[in-house]
């Protein structure tokens, strides 16, 4: 019976590897996102990867051959939990797709905020400062 496993990639090599490992018959899903990026000091949209470093395959721990796997480009390892690779119910991978926009990639909504808004900060040197938004660029 096969089963959906994750896979961490080497940074920012997601697409190669997802890539190298269809060259070898493997089922790959790799949920992409239309994203926002800064360029410059602008900020661009750009189609990136929903999970920075992972992305899943679809494999039978009976029939597949697991052993080119870590060897392929682009792959850092499988995920495990002690020994066993981490198996993902097979549900969240429908749902992921389902959800996914004609062009293959989620389109997730602009934030709507506002000059004078009240927000928490929820990364960084300043996290769970709560702060006033006074300008968004």
């Amino acid at each position: 019976m096969k089963s959906w496993y994750l896979i961490y990639s080497k940074p920012r090599e997601e697409k190669l590897a997802q890539e190298h490992l269809e060259r070898q018959g493997y089922e790959i899903y790799l949920p992409l996102i239309l994203g926002r990026i800064r360029k410059r000091g602008r900020t661009e949209k750009s189609i990136q990867p929903m999970f920075p470093r992972y992305l899943f395959i679809y494999l039978s721990d009976r029939t597949d051959n697991w052993g080119p796997i870590r060897s392929t480009i682009g792959v850092s390892n499988l995920v495990k939990f002690g020994i066993n690779a981490a198996k993902l119910p097979e549900d969240l991978i429908i749902k992921l797709k389902e959800n996914e926009k004609n062009k293959g990639f989620h389109d997730l909504p602009d934030a709507k905020l506002k000059c004078g808004d009240n927000l928490i900060i929820a990364e960084g040197p300043f996290e769970g400062y709560e702060a006033t938004l006074f300008s968004k660029n």
